[in-house]
């Protein structure tokens, strides 16, 4: 099932009594245009990948995309596999940082566009007093919070997409009418965030391994230490980020062929540019509840 299909079932489709489905015209239109920005940023994240990875003459798949029928996205990401060990310490950096800068710069421009359709409403009365984070500890307090209205946490980079081209967040207005390239774009910066956990075969665990070889594991270690503490004290949905990290991807990292050719010094300056874009997209709190 493609990303288009399984978003449309889930986003665009109600069914009726009779079992069949109906999908409304605006629902269709926001679900192709939500299809696009996604397929366009996770695209443009795995091609980044792919390309530099037949630059330095590793063989790799074309991208494929990853349906996922819950949740309302569509899709859990898009994937590439690596067939070769990566030559050098150099390759490794090229080919780790192209994804995630290459999909944040596809981001930038559907956000602008999505903030610049977008206005401030008031959050929907649910009844709930507040909006909190939903940390494992509060989770195990008072049990798992109602999601009936999804609310998508904040990070650097929406919230100054956000003052560019909406201003201040006026009194009582806490909620956006959010145009179906803001969440595109949200869930591309949630899936570049993840791949920018310095750990394992990770986008950043790539170079984490080029710029400090077998000492790179230590430091997979204590980002999944923190990676635990998010979990505890700010939202539970790490949980699901920390076994994939621990059960799948783990923190060894394989060597490369060639590891006495040095690191070039334009290499560090891709590692601060990803760096960057680390920073200005992670999101402390994936989801925020109405408590």
């Amino acid at each position: 099932m493609t990303v288009f299909g399984t978003y449309l079932l889930v986003q665009a489709g109600a069914w009726t009594e009779s079992g069949a489905i109906r999908i409304s015209r605006t629902a269709l239109l926001s679900s192709l245009q939500f299809t696009v920005a996604v397929v366009s940023i996770l695209g443009a994240h795995e091609l980044g990948h792919y390309v530099l990875a037949r630059w330095h003459r590793v063989s790799a798949s074309l991208p494929y995309f990853i349906p996922l029928p819950l949740l309302g996205f569509g899709t859990l990401g898009a994937v590439i596999r690596v067939r070769d060990r990566i030559p050098t310490r150099n390759a490794l950096v090229d080919i780790g940082a192209a994804g995630p800068l290459a999909g944040f710069v596809i981001c930038l421009p559907f956000l602008a566009w999505g903030y610049a359709h977008s206005r401030f409403v008031p959050l929907p009365p649910t009844g709930g007093p507040v909006l909190g984070p939903m940390s494992l500890w509060n989770v195990l307090q008072h049990g798992l919070p109602s999601l009936d209205v999804p609310i998508y946490g904040d990070n650097l980079l929406l919230r100054l997409f956000e003052r560019v081209f909406l201003g201040p967040r006026p009194q009582g207005m806490e909620g956006i009418e959010a145009h179906p390239f803001i969440l595109a774009g949200w869930l591309g910066t949630l899936v570049t965030m993840l791949n920018l956990f310095p750990v394992g075969q990770l986008d950043a665990g790539h170079l984490t391994y080029a710029l400090f070889g077998k000492r790179a594991r230590a430091i997979g270690w204590i980002a999944l230490l923190l990676l635990a503490g998010l979990a505890v004290l700010v939202s539970f949905t790490w949980v699901a980020w920390l076994l994939v990290v621990l059960l799948v991807v783990g923190v060894k990292h394989p060597p490369v062929t060639l590891p006495e050719e040095p690191l070039g010094a334009s290499r560090g300056w891709l590692c601060v540019a990803t760096l960057v874009v680390a920073v200005l997209c992670f999101l402390p709190a994936p989801f925020v509840a109405l408590l």
